[in-house]
């Protein structure tokens, strides 16, 4: 996989989701909330945030649980046409990669956090996710 994120400060809060024993999920990756309390790869616009892979999960290794970060400062990569400091960001449909958020992203759960840098398309900045504030 490409463009994982790369951890600039430390996270403080975690969250424990069920994944498939079958999935393998390198560090960085960004993950996507679904049901009952399920962590996939992200693969849309405006898929519901889970935050990103603290700890790497090896196929088929027994392990059906991985622990997320919920906060923290990343770098991470501009799926779109960039965007300014200060905005909003929100899950990209291609996997690892953020955009600029739009008012639906809200109601989703997709936020991912706030820019700290303004980014043209696809470069890498830093985001404190978790951040809507």
């Amino acid at each position: 996989m490409s463009d994982e994120a790369v951890c600039i400060e430390t996270p403080t809060k975690f969250a424990r989701y069920t994944i498939a024993d079958g999935t393998a999920i390198p560090f960085g990756t960004l993950l996507k909330l679904t049901d009952p309390n399920t962590a996939i790869i992200n693969s849309a616009d405006g898929d519901a945030f889970a935050g990103i892979v603290w700890v790497a999960k090896t196929a088929s290794d027994g392990i059906v649980e991985v622990v997320a970060a919920l906060n923290g400062v990343w770098d991470l990569t501009d799926g779109g046409v960039g965007f300014s400091v200060g905005e909003l960001l929100s899950i990209d449909g291609t996997p690892n990669e953020v955009r600029l958020a739009v008012e639906a992203d809200v109601i989703t759960g997709s936020i991912v956090g706030k820019a700290l840098e303004t980014a043209g398309a696809n470069e890498v900045v830093r985001v404190r996710v978790g951040e809507m504030f």
